[in-house]
């Protein structure tokens, strides 16, 4: 279905499926006090500049039935959500639509939504999450309509995303807004041989020959007509995908709650609920009366990836460490290459190193320096630790050097390790672990 819908744009797959769970949408449902809860899915695309952001947004609203493409740059609050203006022939104060009450029911594409002014912005915090406007101006009081899904696009600040920054540092949107959405997805323009020439060729084709060069397995209209019978299905949760829900927002919050993780956002009951929305668009998107825990698990999937992608960016190991080093020293790190781990072989590097300490100190209480471990002393038990996986010399003495870097981030950077003074030599001090650190 997703490659039938967008099947001039390569690669994005993940992008097209949260698109095409946005068109089918959840369930919206009523409490017995009367609030509703919204079914509509909101998505946000942060990328590079040429990663294809508004082509999503041009045919998403050239494909839906009820859909408003607007710009964030030339659109005001007034605009976006309903003015109040004089008649000219009763000259009496009449409503006159904006572009969400407009897409009522249908999807509202927001380009350049980081264009917009912050006052703008606020204008849609209502009728992103309680799905109605509220209208107060020169004596007419209305609450109004305005169900719809969000599409919106967004560009990095300075126009390149920068991966060791969080989501929040590198677009210009408020929190309250970012908790909105229910998916955000990251574009990065990054120099890859394979990708390069997949695309280029996908765009040399379209333009050479540009009715055969585009492979359709179903025709727009089918797809439409296939929303439209799938929409008609209300699917209701089972207990186990209940049980599975409660255990995977658990450990996001967790996740979240660890001092060390640069999360890009809070998660809060939001993400809850956006996993709930996202897990009946899934049972809608293959006709099933149940919400089964293969939907909730593709469902929190694609909601992980839009948190996780972000919030987990490539360690430098040797950038802290050049500025504590003589000037000297420095010159000699800039001239070799610099050594980079993923922010989650860090993680599992550290937490082994830090449980070891943990339990030696637990073993020897006594204060002595015995209850303390060396840096070498830590960094030969590694070694042994994960002997089997290491195959040659090379990759022994690659793996003594990150586990070193390791060790120095944590005492330099994180504070998470500390020295003791007076004891041992310089270049191979005692270690111990901060007594307010929790592992997680």
């Amino acid at each position: 279905l997703s490659s039938s819908m967008f099947p001039t744009i390569h690669g994005s797959d993940e992008i097209k499926k949260g698109i095409l769970l946005m068109l089918f949408g959840g369930v919206p449902k009523r409490t017995v006090e009367g609030t509703s809860l919204r079914g509509d899915v909101n998505v946000c695309i942060v990328g590079d500049p040429s990663t294809a952001k508004s082509q999503f947004l041009k045919q998403v609203s050239d494909f839906s039935p009820r859909c408003i493409y607007t710009s964030g740059k030339a659109s005001s609050a007034a605009g976006l959500t309903a003015a109040v203006v004089k008649d000219e022939e009763s000259g009496e104060f009449v409503i006159e639509a904006g572009a969400l009450l407009l897409a009522d029911n249908g999807v509202c594409c927001i380009d350049e939504f980081d264009k917009m002014d912050v006052r703008d912005q606020v204008a849609i915090h209502e009728a992103m999450e309680q799905q109605t406007i509220s209208i107060t101006k020169a004596g007419v009081k209305a609450v109004l309509n305005a169900r719809t899904s969000i599409l919106a696009a967004a560009n990095p600040i300075g126009g390149r995303y920068d991966r060791s920054k969080s989501l929040q540092q590198n677009i210009q949107l408020s929190a309250p807004i970012m908790s909105r959405f229910d998916l955000f997805f990251v574009l990065v323009d990054e120099c890859n041989e394979v990708t390069d020439y997949a695309i280029a060729r996908r765009i040399v084709d379209l333009h050479s020959r540009q009715e055969e060069s585009v492979e359709r397995e179903y025709t727009l209209e089918e797809i439409r007509r296939y929303i439209a019978f799938a929409k008609k299905f209300k699917p209701r949760i089972t207990p186990e995908s209940q049980e599975f829900m409660v255990e995977e927002y658990k450990k996001l919050r967790q996740r979240d709650a660890n001092a060390m993780s640069k999360a890009s956002w809070r998660i809060t009951v939001r993400q809850l609920e956006s996993l709930i929305r996202l897990s009946e668009a899934m049972a809608k998107m293959v006709c099933d009366e149940k919400v089964q825990v293969s939907h909730v698990k593709e469902a929190f999937r694609l909601l992980s990836k839009s948190i996780i992608r972000v919030e987990t960016p490539d360690i430098n190991l040797d950038e802290e460490n050049a500025a504590t080093q003589e000037p000297d020293t420095e010159m000699e790190t800039e001239e070799g290459e610099n050594l980079r781990i993923t922010f989650e072989e860090y993680k599992k590097i550290s937490n082994m190193l830090i449980l070891h300490m943990r339990e030696y100190e637990e073993k020897n209480r006594d204060g002595s320096e015995d209850g303390a471990l060396k840096k070498q002393q830590l960094v030969d038990w590694y070694l042994q630790q994960i002997e089997e996986d290491i195959e040659g010399e090379q990759e022994m003495i690659a793996r003594k050097l990150v586990t070193e870097k390791v060790l120095e981030r944590l005492v330099k950077v994180d504070n998470v390790l500390l020295e003791i003074e007076g004891t041992g030599e310089a270049e191979d001090p005692f270690l111990v672990v901060h007594p307010n650190y929790i592992v997680e």
